[in-house]
């Protein structure tokens, strides 16, 4: 028990200069880490705000709503929906194939389509069917342009016979 007292406690010593220097360099380190934190923060914050502007920019950009007085009501536009889209499984298989059957029925009985299947068939067609003037004017627009380069190219081959 006689060696005691021959080390210096740690208690007794003020902080050496390595400990200190140690200390002084985690504080440094927190303090950057703190910093930087901050100033992504306030960078994230500022990225969100030019996020929000651009969106409202591109919502300024599509606001067609000042164009909805010149266009038709929807009402009048509405078509009513197709029932071609149906499920086909054997129930309704074979009630379509029954409700077929009474129409050609119903056909073959008729007195015009006896006496004239053909015309029967193409007066049905047209009552039911409307015509798209539309897309016959384009077709005789190009037919015309088509034919238009045949006679240039006919009256070409004539010219050199001479």
């Amino acid at each position: 028990m006689g060696l005691t007292g021959l080390r210096p406690r740690s208690e007794d010593k003020e902080l050496s200069g390595n400990i200190k220097h140690k200390l002084d360099k985690k504080l440094g380190f927190y303090a950057k880490v703190r910093d930087t934190v901050v100033a992504l923060a306030a960078k994230k914050a500022i990225t969100k705000k030019n996020k929000v502007r651009r969106r409202q920019k591109k919502v300024k950009a599509y606001d067609l709503s000042s164009l909805s007085e010149f266009l038709p009501s929807l009402d009048a536009l509405q078509k009513p929906p197709r029932q071609t889209e149906f499920k086909l499984n054997s129930k309704s298989r074979k009630q379509l194939v029954v409700k077929e059957a009474h129409q050609l029925k119903a056909v073959l009985n008729n007195e015009t389509f006896k006496l004239d299947p053909l015309a029967a068939i193409h007066q049905h067609l047209q009552a039911t069917q409307p015509v798209e003037e539309v897309s016959r004017q384009k077709k005789t627009v190009k037919t015309a342009k088509k034919s238009k380069k045949k006679t240039t190219k006919s009256s070409a081959a004539q010219s050199m016979e001479f």
